[in-house]
């Protein structure tokens, strides 16, 4: 209740500036406040109508509200802007029969901060638009402020635990995620908003989330916006990159042909088995190499696509075959590991033959069904191996052992086939760098039957090896063979022969000179040029120079020989088959290629020799017979005593070279070897028959 000079003692004690109006909208009171905020003492407001006095308020909000108060009763609070001071108020307004309490406060500076913050969140909410990734406002209490519009497309809902504005971003956003994943990015959001307000701190991790179709990664980048609490939080989609880093992760430890482990895996898990060690009783960890016998004529003859099929199958019949547990890889080319878990010798053993035993049914590829072999080689671990690496080159052994030993067989490892397989490592870096320097040609005579003249020479390649003496071709020719090297060993062999023969007719000796070819020069498709190149720098004829092949060599690419060996046979230079009896090919083949020599290895002397008794040269006869009828001549090899040459000799043949008619020898020796042959009446065979005779008593 106003007393006469308008006080309201119970206003007095509120804080807020108070006036109040009565029915015709005349002040009644005004306090101290309300007298600093309307900037009139109260004296020049009592009794007068608030319109009149503050004309800028007429038609307005604030007049409404008065009025409204007025005519129902009701209590209403609004904000106020009063254009004349250019501030904001709070006003509240109670009824106060017969007229309205007003109650009022200065809130320009909340009021303009709170605009300030809506236009900082309209640029925000503008910047976050225009980001591709989807991108949420954080306010300090955890609450999604707004959200771009890829982070409100609902498509992106199940793959983002999307939450609406207004909801929790962590409980939203953490659904669905591994624990780890979820306390990591709440404590990194609790942590970017407990910073100071200064710092504008960061934070980002990546996660995978699952639906019931699909899984994807996506890369969360935190970051608090700069003096306030808000954080600003984007979630980019890297499932594209997560994947690619996948599959090339995969690819870097399988192989892309087979898709087995590669043997960088392979080898891995082999220290992993190493480490464990041997189990109770004793079994640990084994390696099983598989190597395709002959495989490189099957991909030159049949095409790669095919070969890729082959090893493809290849794989998939070995993994079939495998034990639980046990792994199995492609190491590269046609050579196949497998990694045996808790073996002994025995298991080991066994499984090497039963994986072989996957090869006796043949491979369909392309409407065609192609035989393979595999020859394997078997290395158990000692208790106390750790190094996988060694493992693996034992095994590798104990494979090179079982192709040397003729193909598709199983050979388990043993201390001396280290060292073998260290010779063979020896051979090869070395045959690479000086020992090509160190090779040397002993020359073994070849004698005409029918006059006993020395016709010609063939060419044997030594090694002068400056530890172990002079050295056999078959302790490194194998070698240099399967590493490439007989390339160039072969181009040094026929520079070297040609010269030798050449100088020797100029003597007067004129030898024919016979060099051994190996199938590698056909596939490099250099031979043709290699000879020519040796016969023009020598000054050799072309047809003093004889070529000697073995059947297996042509029977790896017939074709691609015939090609080459016909050039060279239409320049001239002979062409001979050496070891005749020792492989497998075709006769039809072997004799539609252009040969000029046909060379029968001692095996067959010997077989004859044996089966038919004193009564083998019928045997030899008709080989010889049918080489006559082909127009190409006979040269028996490997003649030892005087039986033999009685055989051959009655057989037919033509040229005939052996240890009864001269050992090999060094280039040197070869004219005085000759010479000698020639002052003792010329007939090497009469000579020897001789010297190998026993007188009998008179």
């Amino acid at each position: 209740m106003a007393s006469d000079d308008g006080s309201r003692p119970d206003l007095a004690a509120v804080p807020d500036a108070v006036f109040r109006l009565d029915a015709g909208g005349r002040f009644t009171y005004v306090n101290a406040a309300a007298e600093l905020l309307l900037e009139r003492r109260a004296d020049q407001l009592l009794g007068r109508r608030a319109r009149n006095c503050f004309p800028a308020t007429v038609n307005t909000i604030a007049e409404e509200r008065y009025q409204q108060t007025l005519g129902d009763g009701v209590a209403r609070e609004f904000d106020y802007f009063y254009e004349p001071q250019g501030r904001w108020y709070e006003i509240r307004v109670f009824p106060d029969p017969p007229g309205i309490s007003v109650f009022f406060r200065d809130v320009d500076s909340r009021h303009r901060a709170d605009a300030e913050r809506e236009a900082e969140l309209g640029r925000l909410t503008s910047v976050l638009e225009a980001l591709p990734s989807a991108t949420v406002l954080v306010d300090e209490r955890g609450r999604i402020v707004t959200g771009n519009r890829a982070w409100m497309d609902s498509r992106a809902r199940p793959e983002l635990g999307l939450g609406v504005p207004g909801s929790d971003y962590l409980a939203a956003v953490q659904r669905g995620l591994a624990p780890a994943d979820a306390e990591a990015i709440a404590a990194g959001i609790r942590a970017l908003v407990a910073a100071p307000a200064e710092r504008a701190d960061t934070f980002e991790h990546e996660y995978a989330r699952s639906t019931p179709t699909t899984t994807g990664w996506f890369r969360m980048q935190a970051s608090r916006v700069e003096h306030s609490t808000r954080v600003v939080v984007t979630h980019t989609d890297v499932t594209e990159r997560v994947r690619g880093e996948q599959a090339l992760a995969w690819r870097a430890r399988h192989d892309d042909l087979t898709g087995l482990p590669n043997r960088s895996t392979l080898l891995d898990l082999t220290a992993e088995a190493l480490a464990a060690g041997p189990d109770d009783d004793g079994a640990g960890a084994a390696l099983i190499v598989l190597d395709l016998d002959g495989f490189k004529t099957i991909n030159d003859s049949l095409g790669h696509g095919i070969g890729d099929q082959l090893l493809r199958q290849v794989g998939h019949r070995l993994a079939g075959a495998l034990r639980p547990g046990d792994a199995v890889g492609r190491l590269g080319s046609d050579q196949f590991v497998v990694l045996a878990h808790r073996c002994h010798t025995s298991d080991a053993a066994d499984l090497a033959f039963r994986l072989q035993g996957t090869f006796t049914r043949p491979f369909p590829a392309s409407g065609i069904s192609v035989p393979l072999s595999a020859s394997v080689g078997v290395a158990v671990a000692q208790p106390d191996a750790r190094d996988p690496h060694q493992l693996l080159s034992d095994a590798d052994a104990a494979m090179f052992a079982a192709k040397s030993m003729g193909r598709d067989r199983v050979r388990l490892f043993s201390p001396g086939l280290r060292e073998a397989a260290r010779w063979r490592l020896e051979v090869a870096t070395r045959l690479r760098d000086e020992a090509i320097d160190q090779l040397v040609v002993h020359y073994q005579p070849v004698v005409r039957l029918d006059t006993g003249e020395v016709e010609g020479v063939e060419a044997l390649v030594r090694w002068q090896h400056p530890e172990r003496g002079l050295l056999a071709p078959d302790t490194f020719l194998a070698v240099a063979e399967e590493t490439g090297q007989i390339i160039p060993i072969t181009r040094w062999l026929l520079r070297e022969t040609t010269r030798r023969a050449a100088a020797w007719a100029a003597e007067g000796l004129p030898l024919r000179m016979a060099v051994n070819i190996s199938a590698r020069h056909f596939s490099a498709e250099t031979l043709v040029r290699d000879v020519r190149l040796a016969l023009r720098e020598s000054g050799l004829a072309a047809d003093q120079l004889v070529l000697e092949l073995t059947e297996t060599s042509i029977a790896e690419d017939p074709t691609r020989a015939e090609d080459q060996l016909t050039v060279l046979r239409r320049a001239g230079v002979r062409v001979a088959i050496d070891d005749f009896g020792t492989g497998w090919s075709s006769l039809a083949q072997l004799f539609s290629l252009p040969i000029g020599t046909l060379k029968i290895d001692r095996s067959l002397l010997v077989a004859a020799e044996r089966v038919t008794g004193g009564e083998g040269g019928a045997v030899l006869a008709a080989i010889v017979a049918l080489t006559r009828t082909l127009g190409i001549r006979s040269v028996a090899e490997g003649v030892e005593t005087v039986e033999h040459l009685r055989m051959v000799r009655e057989a037919g043949c033509d040229l005939v070279q052996g240890w009864l008619l001269g050992h090999a020898m060094p280039g040197d020796d070869v004219p005085r070897w000759v010479r000698s042959v020639q002052e003792a009446g010329g007939d090497a065979c009469a000579i020897a028959a001789a010297a190998t005779s026993v007188p009998t008593a008179p």
